[in-house]
């Protein structure tokens, strides 16, 4: 899989690709991360990629045209999926939609800065626009990491266990259930005799009743979604 990544701070988040699954997923290239500098396809000689908005709000637009001449540029060179816009109006995004992409081969993520994009660029040239939370940050840069870090460990011989990512949190709509390691007693504290019981079934019963109740504690929401996926099948 190939993610480029659209950015006028590129160094703000190419360490966080050097390390663990993101940097083991790509020295196996299981998947390509490139990032790209908006400014190199401005114009002029201080490479402007932003501008006052037309409504005289406060704050600066990011322009469309070193936009479309970044996304230009390598649509000559691949096909690609998706075009991705993170920004904080858009679905929420969820484990859902990170393993739909990770089935993909080829997708690009926008970042955007300041007050956005210039909404033309939302128009025309993006194709899926997530939000990583109803807050706002500067910029888009670490919601790229965020979407990228999630797809890249789905994919097969990125994570050395590739079961391990099927039993994540949301995966069947349900939250992990506890997890323990040695010692089996520390401070009187004990993991739970099933869990060293060597009884498969019994283990897995119990992870599912655990799953179960952790969600209705904590997100009842969405067991109702599994439920009312049921009922469409």
């Amino acid at each position: 899989m190939r993610i480029d990544i659209l950015t006028i701070l590129p160094g703000l988040i190419e360490s966080f690709f050097r390390h663990s699954i993101i940097n083991r997923a790509m020295e196996k290239r299981v998947a390509e991360i490139h990032l790209h500098d908006i400014r190199d396809y401005a114009k002029g000689k201080h490479r402007q990629v932003d501008d006052y908005a037309f409504s005289g709000d406060a704050g600066m637009v990011m322009m469309i045209e070193p936009i479309d001449r970044a996304i230009q540029a390598l649509k000559k060179e691949r096909d690609y999926d998706e075009v991705i816009y993170p920004t904080p109006d858009a679905k929420p995004y969820t484990q859902k939609t990170a393993n739909k992409l990770s089935t993909l081969k080829n997708i690009i993520i926008l970042c955007g800065h300041y007050k956005g994009v210039d909404q033309r660029v939302r128009d025309h040239l993006v194709t899926c626009e997530i939000s990583i939370g109803d807050y706002v940050i500067t910029g888009g840069e670490l919601a790229a990491a965020v979407i990228t870090d999630s797809v890249v460990r789905l994919l097969p011989g990125a994570i050395s266990d590739e079961t391990s990512a099927l039993t994540d949190s949301f995966q069947d709509n349900l939250l992990s259930p506890p997890v323990y390691t040695r010692p089996a007693e520390y401070k009187g504290w004990k993991v739970p005799d099933i869990l060293l019981s060597g009884n498969r079934e019994e283990i897995f019963k119990w992870k599912h009743e655990q799953a179960v109740k952790i969600t209705n504690k904590l997100r009842p929401g969405l067991l109702d979604e599994e439920e009312t996926k049921d009922k469409t099948l």
